[in-house]
């Protein structure tokens, strides 16, 4: 796991294209504490930099960016192929050097061309040039696992694993100040948009050809999802199919030369993850848990149920209001992209790197994949709320209840409203208030934001998790999940994502996956001669942090000089009158005094 960048631009002088990769790369540092490479051919204005994080061959053979044996290609890359080893396999004509997964998509490149990238599983991110050719591939693994973020314009490309490294150019990327209207509708800023006006997300699933000739990049799709499938729709064929999937998932999500745990929550997902990994790992193994002193907060005698089930080495960490308050202003610099739900996977990251964790396996997923959040069973009655007339709808905008007022987003009749009227922030003319921008134009911006799929022909569920997804998960936790681990040189792995996994939940009949009487109910009964029926016989917690409480205590958020908008300042009153939720007043920090 490391972070990579890069800077094709044929016209520019060398010394500075190798400078400004040298910056980007030294802006990503932290992600990649292992080592660092530059390769620079100054011959077509290329140079291409890496930070390394190594958990695959801890030698120097493992070095990046790296060369195939022909010195043909050469690739940074930042990720995990859990398949590797299946791929080496096929390779036996390779003359392999190194013990690492980069080097088998190197030789894979070699044998399959660009076919190749739909063979590897895992979560990925890279740049792999072919020197005979000219051509450099951009391509990004079909989960969207890890980011890629690249700039095509005024003759020169460049890419990187963070937006962070861009601003550490001495290139001019303007802001773009619409993500202030994005991150206070969704509380993240959605792909393929960012901070920056000429900065955008890779697609997941997608790989961006870029001539070095005429320094032209096309498009292109490498994972196609299932068609024509037939349906899983026997309970037991399900189930059976569910365990040996995640059980193989975990096994190979453990494949490491450095130190690896698991996250554990004491939720269900965690809780099946330890127990699985305890039978799949050959050594002992490493548990991490997080609690707090507010008791409503702390799931430690949900976390000891499990421990006491195992032979292993675990830890639980006490964070503190305290805590907070002294690496809040570490937190807001690791933040890349705003957002709202990272400072959990800050403390997480934290402490597991003191424990001396390379890697740790984590359960973001599996409330998508299986039906686990109140989404699922709201979804029937927002399609029905949304057959209102638009302009009934439109008007509940002016209701006295936040829940009530959200419902004016169903008036857009598109995923997007379906999904803010569930999870969104701020209201479009409350939005508008807060930029000083018409209420249209923030209407404009949400309502035609770019989606890949038509969900007419979904059920209830199938839209659920779809938005769930590729709003929420994908634009959030995925990005707080890569941002923030990586901030203290950590990877998070997560099988509950895992590519063999999601292709079987495909198959299986949604009615099994989404409209039964328990959430989750397809995973518990996967696993329900392993799982304590004290687990999974409970409400739902989630898991979260006392941040009412922290952040209404912190003098940043709560001091209205901080807010140059005469309604952000009526709201961080409220905030402090318990009248508003800690989300909406950190997101409000943020675009006052953020990014």
């Amino acid at each position: 796991m490391c972070r990579i960048s890069g800077i094709i631009s044929p016209s520019e002088p060398q010394q500075a294209i190798l400078a400004n990769v040298k910056m980007m790369c030294n802006a990503m540092a932290h992600g990649g504490p292992d080592g660092e490479g530059i390769d620079f051919l100054g011959e077509i204005g290329f140079a291409f930099g890496h930070r390394r994080l190594a958990l695959l061959d801890l030698t120097e053979a493992g070095h990046q960016p790296m060369a195939d044996a022909s010195k043909q290609f050469l690739i940074t890359y930042n990720g995990e192929i859990y398949n590797y080893l299946e791929l080496k396999s096929q390779l036996t004509e390779y003359p392999f050097m190194t013990g690492t997964d980069t080097e088998v998509i190197l030789a894979g490149f070699a044998k399959w061309g660009p076919a190749v990238f739909g063979k590897l599983q895992g979560m990925f991110a890279f740049c792999l040039y072919d020197h005979k050719r000219s051509i450099s591939y951009l391509v990004r693994d079909p989960g969207g696992i890890k980011p890629l973020y690249y700039s095509d314009s005024g003759g020169r490309v460049v890419f990187a694993s963070e937006i962070k490294a861009f601003k550490a150019t001495d290139y001019d990327f303007k802001e773009d100040t619409d993500w202030k209207v994005y991150f206070l509708a969704f509380g993240h800023i959605p792909e393929p948009f960012t901070t920056l006006h000429s900065v955008k997300s890779l697609p997941k699933g997608h790989f961006l050809t870029i001539s070095h000739k005429t320094v032209s990049i096309t498009l292109q799709r490498f994972c196609q999802r299932d068609i024509n499938q037939t349906l899983i729709h026997e309970d037991d064929i399900a189930e059976r199919s569910v365990s040996e999937d995640l059980k193989l998932a975990v096994r190979s999500h453990l494949l490491a030369d450095a130190k690896i745990g698991v996250f554990l929550s004491g939720g269900i997902d965690s809780s099946i993850l330890t127990l699985l990994a305890k039978e799949a790992s050959s050594s002992q193994l490493h548990t991490l848990s997080i609690n707090f002193n507010e008791v409503e907060f702390s799931e430690q005698k949900y976390q000891k149920i499990i421990t006491d089930l195992l032979d292993n080495a675990h830890t639980t960490c006490m964070v503190t209001d305290n805590d907070f308050e002294q690496n809040f202003e570490q937190i807001m610099k690791a933040i890349d992209q705003p957002s709202n739900d990272c400072i959990n996977s800050w403390f997480v990251s934290k402490y597991a790197r003191e424990l001396g964790f390379k890697a740790v396996l984590s359960g973001v997923g599996a409330d998508e994949m299986f039906g686990g959040y109140p989404s699922f069973r709201k979804m029937k009655i927002i399609n029905l709320l949304q057959k209102m007339p638009k302009s009934v709808l439109g008007l509940l905008k002016f209701a006295p209840s936040l829940r009530i007022r959200r419902l004016c987003y169903l008036s857009f009749a598109n995923p997007i409203g379906q999904y803010l009227c569930l999870r969104g922030f701020f209201t479009p003319d409350v939005i508008a208030k807060l930029v000083n921008m018409p209420e249209e134009r923030v209407v404009a911006l949400l309502k035609d934001l770019p989606l890949s799929c038509d969900l007419s022909e979904m059920t209830d569920g199938e839209k659920a998790s779809w938005i769930e997804t590729n709003l929420y998960m994908q634009n959030q936790l995925l990005k707080d999940t890569d941002v923030m681990s990586m901030s203290h040189g950590l990877e998070i792995r997560l099988p509950y994502l895992d590519q063999n996994l999601l292709s079987t939940l495909r198959k299986i009949d949604p009615a099994l996956k989404f409209e039964q009487e328990r959430p989750k109910e397809l995973l518990i009964k996967s696993f329900i001669n392993l799982l304590p029926r004290a687990i999974w016989d409970r409400p739902k917690m989630g898991f979260t942090f006392p941040f009412m409480a922290w952040l209404k205590q912190n003098d940043k958020i709560t001091n209205t000089d901080n807010y140059q908008n005469a309604y952000a300042k009526a709201l961080i009153l409220k905030f402090k009158k318990g009248k508003l939720h800690w989300s909406k007043a950190f997101a409000l920090y943020q675009v006052f005094n953020g990014n």
